[in-house]
C-alpha cells in the first residue's frame, strides 16, 4: 500500500464526496496518489436489439457521450480544485474518465493500474430497492485483488 495509489470511483453525489474524504485522509497517512474516477454510462440510444434499436435520443449517441463526457471533465476538475488544498504537497489526484459498466470499469482500473486500495461510497440500498439495483461496492469487496474500503 505504501507505494501504490488509491482509487476513489466518484459519481459526484454526497456519499461519493464523503468517501473521498476517507481517500484523502488514506492518501496522506501512506503518502501516496489518488486516482479519481468516474465512470459514465453508456449512451441510451446506443444500445442495439437485434436488427433495432428502440432507444429513443434527440441528439446523436456521439453528440450525448461527447455532452456526457465534458460534463463529467468538469466535474473531476471542480472536485480536484476542492481536494488539492488538503493534500499533501508532493502528492496529486489523476482524473479518469471511463464509460461502459461500472463495476467492470472500476475492477479492470484497479488491476491495469495496480491500486492499492479502493475507497468507495456505499449508497445503503436495502430490501427490494438493494436486489433491484446492485451493490457495486458489496461486488468490489468480494472480487478486487486490493482492500476495498466500504464508506457509508
Amino acid at each position: 500500500m505504501r507505494t501504490r495509489q488509491i482509487l476513489c470511483p466518484t459519481d459526484f453525489s454526497e456519499t461519493a464526496s464523503h468517501a473521498l474524504s476517507y481517500a484523502i485522509e488514506m492518501a496522506n497517512l501512506y503518502r501516496v496518489n489518488i486516482r479519481l474516477l468516474h465512470v459514465m454510462s453508456t449512451p441510451y440510444g446506443e444500445h442495439n436489439y437485434g436488427e433495432h434499436n428502440f432507444g429513443i435520443v434527440a441528439e446523436s449517441s456521439e453528440e450525448l457521450k461527447k455532452k456526457l463526457e465534458a460534463y463529467s471533465e468538469e466535474k473531476l476538475a471542480e472536485l480536484i480544485a476542492e481536494i488539492e488544498p488538503a493534500m499533501d504537497d508532493l502528492l496529486s489526484v489523476t482524473p479518469v474518465i471511463r464509460c461502459g459498466d461500472i463495476f467492470a470499469r472500476i475492477l479492470e482500473d484497479s488491476v491495469e493500474n495496480e491500486v492499492g486500495m479502493i475507497v468507495i461510497a456505499s449508497h445503503g440500498h436495502t430490501g427490494l430497492s438493494h436486489m433491484l439495483h446492485p451493490n457495486v461496492a458489496d461486488a468490489l469487496a468480494n472480487k478486487a485483488k486490493c482492500p476495498v474500503l466500504v464508506v457509508k
